[in-house]
């Protein structure tokens, strides 16, 4: 028995694969599905399963490249309803892998078609859970993400109860759970870092497992704070339903290298955006006027989603070299498949070139508080959770994640400070506001990490899961 949790820290994802007897199932796989075929040629095995949880939101899944690639059946769980050939399998239906078997636990909840993977060692013993959405470490799939019709989000919240009790806490505490997710996603609340657990383990310390919750407390725990979901998401699932173009030919198609000229050109007669992907102590040193930063470095993928929103939008990318093939593969992750090209050179061709650049006025949390003191106006434009456990007093909250609905809440003449907890996030949001003509917005490098260092007047810290 062989199980690999390929694990991609960006999306907070974990595909999975399993192998015996050279015989190879592969659970929701990235977009880029050359790695687990590498893997199962390098054992001289072959993909034979293709198991997908649920209809992906957050991230655009490789079971229909992989499957054409391979000849591996894809299969969803009972309701499913894909435009692709896939087996729709029944609930308790049981696959044959080697030595191993793989049973079909219908869970919904999360989404109606969500389904966990129930791995079975040689001698028919229960041995992992591979639990999608249904089951995180420490949490559980938000209900939001599949209301339809006269469908609510409690209606699922209550079904989620259901396949929790009655499929996955009655297995035995020792069997291992292997979830889609981690610390990061937006697909769950409150999820741990860590990304392996058992059964056992998760009865005892995740709050929507507890033996004595009735349904009601559950749909009451399991539905509040939830915030809006991403943009992107409901476009990712399309994809991930109706099919979409093989990564191959998306790189091909954008990995298009421009001279500062064509480049500019592109940009002034299209409405593409400008995305500069560098690291963001270097972006704010400067950068092509109007240009939006969202590093490489950081939770790339998910913010372009949430902050670009529509997967359609023409893109030109300022990358550091050599970063180009791998941005645009991180874009296609999500389904941002419209990349017009990048900047051959990087910024240092705009810059020698002599075109106009622009910068980020960026100050040390010593400047910000003396600044306070003088009544700076100061906005935080971490999570609400983080703004809520923890914050200067005096401090607005703008979430990044809700940049748009908060622009009016932003001076237009008067400089303001805005701030993150270390630093990415608050360039990422200047950058947006600087190119909607809010040139009076200072950063502040280090963000909340370097302002707890300070004699800034903060709130008192609370603890974020005592805040209901």
């Amino acid at each position: 028995m062989i199980i690999k949790q390929i694990y991609t820290g960006c999306l907070a994802q974990g595909a999975y694969y399993i192998e015996s007897n050279g015989e190879v199932a592969i659970i929701d796989p990235l977009r880029e599905v050359q790695d687990y075929i590498d893997i199962a040629t390098k054992n001289n095995a072959k993909i034979k399963y293709v198991f997908e949880t649920h209809f992906h939101a957050d991230f655009v899944s490789g079971h229909v490249t992989l499957a054409e690639k391979t000849g591996g059946k894809i299969i969803y769980g009972p309701t499913a309803k894909p435009n692709f050939d896939a087996l729709i399998a029944e609930d308790n239906q049981v696959f044959k892998l080697g030595e191993l078997s793989i049973t079909v636990l219908h869970t919904p909840g999360h989404t109606m078609e969500s389904s966990c993977f129930l791995l079975k060692d040689k001698n028919g013993k229960d041995h992992a859970l591979f639990s999608g959405d249904t089951l995180f470490l420490g949490d559980v799939g938000r209900p939001d993400l599949a209301q339809k019709g006269n469908i609510t989000e409690k209606d699922l919240a209550g079904f989620l109860y259901d396949s929790l009790r009655n499929k996955v806490m009655t297995l035995a505490d020792d069997v291992i759970v292997y979830p889609a997710h981690g610390a990061g996603s937006a697909c769950g609340k409150n999820l741990s870092k860590e990304t392996v657990g058992t059964i056992g383990n998760q009865k005892e310390t995740n709050y929507a497992l507890r033996a004595d919750m009735t349904k009601e407390e559950f749909i009451k725990e399991v539905t509040d704070g939830l915030l809006p979901p991403p943009a992107y998401f409901p476009l990712n699932v399309k994809l991930n339903k109706e099919g979409y173009k093989n990564i191959d030919d998306v790189i091909e198609q954008s990995a298009k290298p421009l001279s500062v000229k064509e480049f500019e050109l592109i940009a002034n007669e299209t409405e593409a955006i400008v995305l500069d992907v560098r690291h963001q102590t270097e972006f704010v040193k400067g950068f092509i006027p109007q240009s939006i930063f969202i590093g490489i470095d950081g939770g790339f993928a998910p913010w372009v989603g949430a902050l670009i929103k529509d997967i359609n939008q023409p893109i030109l990318l300022v990358t550091p070299i050599g970063k180009e093939e791998d941005t645009i593969t991180r874009l296609s992750r999500v389904g941002f498949d419209n990349v017009l090209g990048y900047l051959e050179g990087s910024f240092n061709s705009w810059k020698k070139s002599d075109k106009e650049i622009d910068t980020l006025n960026s100050v040390s949390v010593d400047v910000l508080e003396n600044k306070i003191k003088e009544n700076a106006l100061v906005f935080d434009v971490r999570k609400p959770g983080e703004f809520a456990s923890e914050h200067i007093v005096v401090a607005e909250s703008t979430p990044l994640d809700f940049l748009n609905d908060h622009i009016s809440e932003f001076p237009k003449k008067e400089d303001f400070y805005v701030h993150c907890a270390g630093g990415y996030r608050s360039v990422i949001a200047a950058s947006i506001l600087k190119a909607r003509g809010y040139h009076n917005v200072i950063d502040v490098a280090g963000g909340y990490a370097a302002i707890r260092n300070t004699n800034i007047e903060r709130t008192a810290a609370v603890c974020p899961s005592t805040l209901k």
